[in-house]
């Protein structure tokens, strides 16, 4: 118990509350298959980076801490959805769920910063190519990134601590998969609610907003620079080395854009239908951003090609052996 009052020992995560207890089955199979391609797909390409030395570069590095990222977030939010609707396994701690909204917005905070760095890898790929090797390595990289997983961690960290200091005694049902800010708030009891609240706010535009800055005005600094070049072929290639960065990007932004734009023109969503999209647009990049890495990527693609030729030439001649 906290020393302000607080009531509740638990909360009870509701998950789609329109869902009929037919399908809880169905669902909870999608979720598992979804969280085995987030699985395998980001172990995947942690290892076959680790292992190929040449491509060791400083895109694939930053692919590498996008697929951790994603890794560590469905691995704390998708087990609980699926055991609510496996084994009927809806509560979580009052603790557990504070802990969980704390590593929910810090990821989705490093995801923003982590992309912020892949912009401007590719602004200074394209825009300044010979200052390239001077300006980008490995270690600059591996700096930036190790800055992008820092910066939000005393932010949410003073988050957390904002909402434990209210009291809670108002329902301990969390509207949502996992336990995020706004659906904890929800429940708090104070006067204080709506400075907290505001405070996180502009937290987190700050997490967000400073990222999608640097990510457009890169973007768009990039397209301008194609758009001049008078070699077709030299514009192809160079529209492709920012292709995987670009689907990654808005595959994280747009559907958070749509739905902060649509609730500030005043559109409502059903509650199912509000959770549905959240859960897409936290989730579904997480399991499609390996096949991005793997297909979108002329390296890791002729790597993979490689590979599998070689591997299908073995059993060829041992074939040929027997």
């Amino acid at each position: 118990m906290l020393p302000n009052d607080t009531r509740l020992d638990h909360f009870t995560i509701l998950g789609f509350p329109g869902l009929h207890p037919q399908y809880y089955g169905p669902v909870s199979a999608v979720m598992f298959v979804v969280y085995l391609g987030i699985v395998f797909g980001n172990v995947f390409i942690l290892a076959f980076v680790m292992h190929e030395k040449k491509i060791q570069k400083p895109t694939y590095l930053i692919f590498c801490h996008l697929a951790l990222n994603d890794l560590v977030f469905g691995t704390l939010t998708l087990p609980k959805i699926i055991a609510k609707y496996w084994f009927d396994s809806s509560l979580l701690s009052f603790y557990g769920c504070f802990a969980q909204m704390f590593f929910v917005h810090y990821l989705g905070a490093v995801q923003s910063f982590n992309l912020m760095v892949m912009a401007l890898d590719r602004f200074i790929s394209i825009c300044v190519p010979l200052r390239y090797s001077a300006f980008i390595s490995n270690p600059v990289v591996s700096g930036l990134c190790g800055i992008a997983w820092f910066i939000p961690l005393p932010i949410m960290i003073v988050i957390v601590f904002e909402a434990l200091s209210l009291p809670f005694c108002k329902s301990n049902v969390i509207a949502q998969c996992y336990c995020d800010h706004i659906s904890i708030m929800s429940q708090a009891c104070s006067d204080r609610v709506l400075s907290v609240t505001l405070k996180t706010l502009s937290l987190a535009l700050f997490c967000l907003l400073l990222p999608l800055a640097f990510i457009i005005f890169s973007y768009t600094s990039i397209f301008a620079i194609i758009l001049k070049m008078s070699n077709a072929a030299g514009r192809r290639k160079s529209l492709s080395t920012c292709t995987p960065q670009i689907f990654v990007t808005c595959l994280f932004y747009l559907p958070r854009c749509f739905v902060y734009v649509a609730n500030s023109k005043g559109f409502s969503f059903s509650l199912d239908f509000r959770i549905f999209i959240v859960l897409l647009y936290s989730l579904i990049p997480a399991a499609v951003n390996p096949l991005i890495y793997c297909f979108k990527t002329q390296d890791i693609k002729q790597c993979l090609f490689m590979k599998l030729q070689r591997a299908r030439i073995g059993i060829e001649m041992r074939r040929a052996h027997d």
